[in-house]
């Protein structure tokens, strides 16, 4: 209900500056990468022409779109080892002690750091004459002689990529359980502690309950995180060792191959995949979710 003398319509000013942007940089490249997935795109003339489903057949025969597609899907394994990290971290930092400012600006200090500056690091840390085989050979894991080459092995490289974006994100997703973990009343955990619960007991029945929209939110970020990884692959492996993701091959179709409309259907697909996992995660950890439940199906 709008104030005495404010028409109502006057709600749409306000939103204005927000929608004119969202239209501008998230509602119109969408509506044209649809527009331009059906259709074959010329750059050099600026014209197209319909094709159909074309695209889609054709990505659906590609063997480096489906491999590009799985090493996307494989990424989906950091999800939950970055909300447990995650989570964890904020349990720790969540106790007030001298101090303890400290501990939490040094976990999301990677979350600020550039992702090319945190990959030089990386590079070096991970060579095969690196400090980490070094650490390796040190307490006597590896042999002499017997380095991985952890960012040019094809079975190691994309693990050592996934490594790498879980390092640098878990301080990020921290910071969103830690502020969950501030909303959590005190009362329900003392309640639970005098009738004898233990840690994990308040943690799994109070906490996480309390905690679910949180876990929502982080869970569906992390997702569709993993599934546009991108910049982390191409600082540190350039696509090369079998670590190309969808959104590299995306971006090779288009400003390598020059084929435009075939990066808008391979940018589709992942988009329709982010948008059934993100419908599935909802299903289990919204409003009424499996948390919610007591761990019910």
């Amino acid at each position: 209900m709008a104030m005495p003398g404010v028409h109502p319509r006057t709600a749409y000013l306000f939103i204005a500056p927000f929608f004119v942007v969202f239209a501008v940089f998230t509602l119109w490249p969408m509506l044209f990468n649809l527009w331009l997935a059906f259709r074959d795109y010329f750059p050099q003339t600026g014209n197209s022409m319909w094709n159909g489903f074309a695209h889609f057949v054709e990505l659906a025969d590609s063997e480096r779109f489906g491999h590009a597609l799985k090493n996307s899907l494989i990424f989906l394994l950091l999800v939950l080892p970055l909300q447990i990290g995650a989570l964890g971290l904020a349990l720790l930092v969540h106790v007030r002690l001298p101090g303890i400012g400290f501990f939490r600006a040094l976990y999301y200090l990677p979350v600020v750091i550039a992702v090319s500056i945190a990959a030089v690091v990386w590079q070096q840390v991970l060579r095969f004459d690196g400090l980490f085989n070094w650490f390796l050979e040190s307490v006597h894991l590896i042999g002499f002689g017997e380095q991985p080459d952890w960012l040019g092995d094809r079975q190691l490289a994309l693990y050592a990529v996934m490594a790498f974006s879980f390092w640098k994100n878990v301080g990020y997703y921290m910071v969103l359980y830690l502020a969950g973990l501030q909303t959590v009343s005190r009362e329900p955990l003392e309640a639970a502690q005098i009738d004898g619960a233990n840690a994990w007991q308040r943690l799994r029945h109070v906490v996480l309950p309390a905690l679910q929209p949180v876990i929502l939110l982080c869970t569906l970020l992390a997702t569709i995180q993993a599934l546009k990884a991108f910049q982390e692959v191409i600082v540190l492996t350039d696509g090369q060792a079998d670590t190309q993701t969808a959104l590299v091959y995306v971006f090779g179709v288009a400003f390598y191959g020059h084929n435009f409309g075939l990066a808008a259907a391979a940018g589709l697909i992942v988009t329709l995949v982010c948008l059934a996992l993100a419908a599935l995660q909802l299903r289990y950890f919204g409003e009424d979710g499996l948390l919610r439940r007591g761990g019910s199906v």
